[in-house]
């Protein structure tokens, strides 16, 4: 049976221009199988290892094709199969290929390569250049390429500069991106997505969204892509600006732009972390196209809101939908197994892991001492790092530190803050979690001197934030604040609440006041934190029948969120609180997270 037949082709073409033709259709329908026929037929007949020009492109089109069908290695392959000397476009139909393909440092091996036979760098091969360079974020290549590119007469071109932007941004040069940005002549919807990228991942969120309205006020239709209202969208996310980022979903929705998977995870993660999982969840279930960064959305989303069966759930769903899990599927799981206390579940999807071809990171070693240690399991989760096949990161210390202070194990938390300091951190959350466990456990001398080894090594305590969203403004409390316009108005109402919550039985826990003080002057420490100030906001201005929706950048205290579950039974109200590990949902005397955060 001859080899050169293809399903639905009675026969192949014989010109170089008609092959060609073919081998772009089967590349735009990335048929593998079809298009490695037709290479075979081409190795047979000799056209390849041709020197005539007409059968040059043909060379590169096999690149490209691999390149599209995700094999990387047979575009390299294809392209050594190539007659010397290789022209421009060969050269840069293989650095897509690699940089595309995630192979950022093949990439910019074959870019030097491609110089020294000669063969100048062009508006084709500088932006998969600047992509690979992206990728490994090096800011001495960076610049070396850009170097590279002022010597070029492509420095002008739109998609040259706009690649150099996106690869500034990306290498946390967010000066030279800008100053770049600003003397680009043109520019297109990559330029501003990359720039808005790069603000965002700076933290920048107000400049990242005065870039946005800039955007959408430069571009001509249809404006901005999907990327861009992703970025922007994760804007929203990060500073929970619920109503900003509600009016981004409804522009997507009239630019159809919502129904793209990039949108869509962002938009799951924006209602998730501002406190509307259902919505989270329904948009979920209405998205037509899935890709696996809306199922970690969601499964990240179901972790934090407390759903621990729906992430379990989801990640059937997900397998039989034919997506295999990557390692932020693993972390999203091993995080809900932490906020449930279910270690043997935790313990099965760590090891299959592995099951996947997937390392276990920081992360994953992080997550695991965390489910250990606050499931009290302390002496294990100490087994556990000494047994870990990496060096153990802050973030691990930390993890244990924390358990420690839950289970007022000061000990093995002070054990746990001498290996920390040890890596030279001067992160002031190990030196208040210690402080916290000696203060848990009633060692009030041992915090003090824990509160002075902070001070002495120049660290300072990082400020207890809450914040709540109304009417498009974002009103920031610190503990004891204020200076809000209402604020005699917020100590009324919570005194005033105060005095029901009392009648009802609570009691003030005094128990992490890091001063060994009367009962009075502790009481006045915590009665007024951050978040109860926030809440007593939401008590005057948002709706009856809505719940009020209070962010926080620390962990909640053991004693308001206590008093949060008695002021929602006496109120009436439903507070969602988000801190800086999870989400909370007090309703009726009770919270979401079952009293285990």
């Amino acid at each position: 049976m001859p080899l050169l037949r293809l399903p639905h082709t009675p026969s192949l073409p014989t010109s170089a221009p008609a092959l060609a033709d073919l081998l772009l259709a089967l590349s735009a329908a990335r048929s593998l199988p079809r298009g490695q026929q037709l290479h075979a037929h081409l190795l047979k007949s000799g056209l390849l290892s041709s020197p005539a020009a007409a059968v040059r492109p043909l060379s590169n089109h096999l690149i490209t094709f691999y390149a599209r069908c995700g094999l990387p290695v047979l575009s390299r392959a294809a392209f050594d199969d190539s007659p010397s000397p290789r022209p421009a476009a060969a050269w840069s139909a293989l650095l897509a290929s690699l940089a595309q393909n995630g192979l950022p440092l093949p990439a910019i091996a074959a870019f030097r390569s491609m110089l020294l036979f000669a063969v100048p760098a062009s508006d084709r091969s500088l932006p998969s250049a600047a992509k690979a360079a992206a990728a490994l974020s090096s800011p001495s290549l960076a610049r070396s390429l850009h170097a590279l590119a002022l010597k070029t007469p492509f420095f002008e071109d739109v998609f040259v500069g706009s690649s150099l932007v996106d690869m500034y941004a990306k290498s946390a040069l967010l000066a030279e991106a800008r100053r770049l940005f600003d003397l680009m002549p043109h520019r297109n919807v990559v330029s501003w997505s990359a720039i808005i990228y790069g603000y965002a991942e700076a933290g920048l969120d107000a400049d990242a969204l005065r870039l946005f309205k800039m955007a959408l006020a430069e571009l001509e239709p249809p404006g901005v892509n999907d990327f861009t209202y992703s970025c922007i969208i994760r804007v929203c996310s990060t500073a929970t600006l619920l109503e900003l980022g509600s009016s981004v979903h409804a522009h997507c929705f009239k630019t159809s732009f919502d129904s793209s998977p990039f949108v869509g995870s962002s938009l799951i993660s924006l209602y998730s972390k501002c406190g509307l999982v259902d919505e989270a969840y329904e948009l979920f279930d209405q998205m037509p196209d899935r890709n696996l960064g809306a199922w970690n959305a969601i499964l990240i989303a179901s972790a934090q809101h407390g759903h621990i069966h729906v992430a379990f759930h989801r990640f059937r769903e997900m397998k039989a939908a034919g997506f295999s899990p990557n390692f932020i599927t693993f972390l999203c799981l091993l995080t809900a197994c932490s906020h449930a206390g279910l270690v043997d579940e935790g313990k099965r999807y760590f090891a299959l892991m592995s099951e996947y071809g997937i390392e276990p990171g920081a992360q994953h070693y992080a997550a695991m001492v965390d489910l250990l240690s606050r499931a009290g399991r302390i002496t294990e989760a100490v087994a556990f790092i000494e047994e870990m096949p990496i060096e153990p990161t802050e973030s691990v210390w930390g993890a244990l530190i924390t358990g420690c202070r839950i289970h007022k194990d000061a000990d093995t938390a002070a054990y746990a803050a001498a290996k920390l300091f040890e890596t030279g951190s001067s992160s002031s959350g190990a030196h208040m979690l210690l402080s916290n466990a000696y203060a848990a456990a009633g060692r009030y001398a041992d915090a003090a001197r824990a509160r002075k080894a902070m001070r002495d090594r120049g660290v300072r305590k990082e400020t207890g934030l809450s914040w709540l969203e109304t009417a498009g403004k974002v009103h920031t409390f610190v503990s004891g604040d204020r200076r809000h316009p209402r604020s005699d108005e917020i100590y009324a109402v919570l005194e005033e609440v105060g005095e029901r919550m009392e009648k009802a039985g609570y009691v003030p826990d005094t128990s992490q006041v890091l001063r060994d003080v009367g009962g009075e002057e502790k009481r006045a420490a915590i009665w007024y934190h951050s978040e109860r100030l926030a809440i007593g906001l939401g008590l005057l201005v948002v709706p009856e029948g809505q719940p009020i929706r209070v962010m926080k950048n620390l962990r909640v205290c053991v004693d308001c969120h206590t008093a949060i579950k008695c002021l929602s039974k006496c109120t009436g109200r439903a507070i969602v609180l988000r801190d800086n590990n999870r989400f909370h949902r007090f309703e009726d005397g009770a919270c979401s997270c079952g009293d285990y955060w």
